[in-house]
């Protein structure tokens, strides 16, 4: 099991157009904005439908004949793929390590959930190589259980039953993922061709949200840093690579040192072997990839990652033996039959130690890889290293909990996990929220909090800019941050500086004494959170904005939000959440790895925004002045407190002429008679005048009769990131 990744010395296709493809618009202008991620995972996707609910068809799985179904098939091998030492259990922990191991937290892209490995360019990556034989080997349980067992929780699922079928107690397992059906819009690199690295800056430090070191890599290469040999830079490439998918050094190294202990890397011919991946395999070889025209093209033959053998002599059970051999023996490099470098015993006596895995009385030496040799040579990772080797039960405590939340991680909140296996422990990468245990108010009460909010002298545009700030933090891509929680009114939310700390918490002090004194007149046992008056303050403003337009709208509201304590929120874990640009307030940042267009959508997909949504928050924060620092860029209106339609109107008004201004990203609107400087925009401002697609739903809400559409357009886009943290 290839737990630091190993590089995958087998070909690849190059890119390519087919013939008679249509050309998108960014083929012949590749500077124009590219809105497609608003639109992927459309609904008419899904052959189960939109309200298909993977996790509610979960919770009536018997999951204990699930998995005897899974154990099974472990240990049945398939003469099309023969099972290494009669097991795939190291085949299956190492499917589901790849499956979850692209998660990363910058972005918090990537992950089990979805089953995205189904598609390309996952399937397709180096580092899966022949893993598409793993999803093929599950498929009958997959037939058997249907929409019941989604291929996203099948695949995680079968790494634990592996682990648990070699001897070791996992830590518990989550069900409730839903399956994806089409690939992801994520930016994996800037690489044209895998297995390259065009991605870390001067200091050798990666771009960006990237985790991964090279395209199509899940991790690092198992060789060291540009195959280079040495432990100790291939240490400081674990750290960085790691460190961006959310481990520390001791998950590392219990991570690395347990996916070793089983299993063994394959590499037992020349890498000319080898074919295409799966995305340019011929139709008639039914999506397997890396056919291997030599020997058997399997079994003794294998080639996959292009080392080979296994590090311990007991490569089917769980044992301490990977850490043992790792220190009993000094290690010399070598070369695999496929031509990869990797380690072996100085010592003579240990070449016969690990039995063949297909040929019966055939004995080899143990392995170390380049990044195996890092846990002994780094002074950091040998302190870990050498206190687990005194310590089993350490080592399976730490391994079981890194395991639970690599193949956990993007699932989110505890509230999402179902079944009967998820682990009584909140942990604190789970950004846990105290449960609500009083009673909620009703609509009088809702209605009454309201006018005392209103009636509190905090302006519409502090009330609304507080609520965004909590509930704006929020990303479906693996449902961290929002709302829920009150994290916004504690360290290290309440001090970015998107967020304008001093006027934050001007407003948060007086929001929590409105809360203090109204709780204090409820009675029955009724309670109201922090949270929720945060977001009901919001709402209130929008309201108050719509009806000072001539519009009456009710925004829906629903109490029950929790509030979180310092205590239960990982400030470094939380910082990764910190917007280096949001376009709904005007923000930019020159850290963002995006340019300001590039960035809005970002933000959008991560806030699972339509382009309809997107463009009508981005008119309407504008005109209710929500921009961080009060800037005027962007703010087309004489009206404040009104949801107008002004920013779309005044922005497509051809009697302003618009050129740039002195200071980068900023354009001066002038009035084309007098020549007066009328407005200031930014680049996302003017987007949507010059982005035909944009503009197209721009001129939706410019239209005399699209002020009451934007209206309810932006609060139902409003309502939508409040809410879109409760589960």
């Amino acid at each position: 099991m290839l737990a630091s990744v190993a590089a995958s010395v087998m070909a690849t296709s190059g890119v390519a157009s087919a013939a008679g493809a249509a050309k998108s618009n960014q083929y012949w202008w590749p500077e124009q904005l590219d809105l497609s991620p608003l639109r992927s995972h459309d609904a008419r996707s899904n052959p189960y439908g939109a309200d298909f609910d993977y996790a509610a068809e979960f919770a009536k799985l018997d999951l204990d004949e699930v998995k005897k179904d899974i154990a099974k098939t472990l240990t049945t091998s398939q003469p099309w793929w023969p099972a290494d030492w009669g097991t795939y259990g190291p085949f299956m922990i190492r499917m589901a390590w790849h499956s979850a191991g692209t998660y990363r937290v910058g972005d918090g892209r990537g992950g089990a959930a979805g089953g995205q490995m189904r598609f390309d360019p996952l399937n397709s990556w180096p580092d899966n190589a022949n893993l598409d034989k793993a999803r093929r080997l599950l498929w009958p349980i997959k037939q058997k259980y249907g929409r019941q067992l989604s291929w996203a929780d099948l695949m995680i699922l079968t790494g634990n039953v592996a682990l648990e079928e070699s001897g070791f107690k996992t830590f518990g397992f989550a069900g409730g993922r839903a399956d994806d059906w089409e690939p992801d819009v994520v930016y994996w690199g800037p690489e044209m061709k895998m297995l390259e690295d065009d991605r870390r800056d001067s200091k050798g430090k990666l771009k960006g949200d990237l985790a991964a070191v090279q395209m199509g890599l899940i991790y690092v290469n198992p060789e060291g840093p540009g195959a280079n040999h040495d432990p100790l830079s291939a240490a400081q490439d674990m750290r960085m690579s790691f460190g961006r998918m959310a481990m520390n050094d001791e998950e590392i190294v219990a991570l690395v040192a347990g996916g070793h202990t089983l299993g063994k890397a394959h590499g037992a011919r020349s890498a000319d072997c080898v074919g295409v991946e799966p995305g340019a395999a011929p139709i008639e070889d039914q999506g397997f990839g890396w056919k291997n025209k030599c020997g058997k093209g399997n079994a003794e033959d294998t080639v996959t990652s292009g080392l080979e053998g296994a590090w311990t002599s007991t490569p089917t059970t769980w044992s301490i033996q990977y850490l043992t051999n790792l220190f009993a023996y000094e290690w010399k490099q070598t070369k695999s039959p496929a031509g990869a470098t990797q380690w072996i015993p100085t010592d003579p006596n240990a070449a016969n130690l690990v039995p063949d895995a297909h040929i019966e009385g055939k004995r080899h030496a143990p392995i170390m890889f380049t990044t195996d040799l890092a846990l002994k040579r780094d002074p950091g990772f040998r302190e870990i290293s050498e206190r687990f080797m005194k310590d089993p039960a350490a080592f399976d405590l730490a391994f079981g909990k890194a395991w639970f939340k690599l193949t956990h991680r993007d699932m989110g909140p505890r509230a999402r996990y179902v079944g009967s296996e998820v682990p009584s422990e909140a942990l604190l990468w789970q950004d846990p929220i105290p449960s609500v245990e009083h009673k909620l108010i009703d609509e009088f009460d809702v209605a009454k909090l309201k006018g005392k909010i209103l009636g509190s002298g905090i302006s519409n545009a502090d009330l609304i800019k507080t609520a965004w700030a909590a509930a704006s933090s929020f990303r479906i891509t693996d449902m961290r941050g929002g709302a829920n929680g009150a994290r916004i009114a504690l360290e290290p939310q309440n001090q970015w500086a998107v967020n304008d700390p001093a006027s934050l918490n001007a407003t948060l002090d007086k929001l929590k004494a409105v809360r203090a004194e109204f709780n204090e007149e409820l009675s029955g046992g009724k309670q109201v959170s922090l949270a929720d008056v945060i977001v009901l303050g919001g709402s209130a403003a929008v309201e108050r904005a719509a009806k000072n337009a001539g519009h009456d709208i009710t925004l829906p509201f629903n109490p029950g939000r929790g509030d979180a304590t310092q205590a239960q929120t990982d400030v470094k874990s939380f910082a990764v959440l910190e917007p280096k640009a949001d376009a709904f307030r005007n923000y930019f940042t020159q850290d963002s790895f995006y340019a300001p267009a590039e960035a809005m959508v970002d933000r959008a997909s991560l806030l699972n925004l339509t382009v309809p949504e997107m463009t009508a928050l981005i008119g309407g924060l504008r005109v209710l002045g929500a921009n961080t620092g009060n800037s005027k860029h962007g703010v087309f209106t004489e009206r404040s407190d009104t949801l107008s339609n002004d920013f779309f109107v005044n922005l497509l008004d051809m009697a302003t002429r618009w050129a740039p201004a002195e200071q980068e990203g900023v354009y001066n609107g002038y009035d084309r008679a007098s020549g007066e400087l009328k407005w200031t925009g930014t680049t996302v401002d003017l987007i949507f005048g010059s982005n035909t697609e944009l503009r197209a739903v721009a001129e939706v809400y410019a239209a005399n009769d699209g002020e009451a559409k934007l209206a309810q357009d932006f609060a139902d886009a409003w309502s939508k990131v409040m809410n879109a943290d409760r589960f």
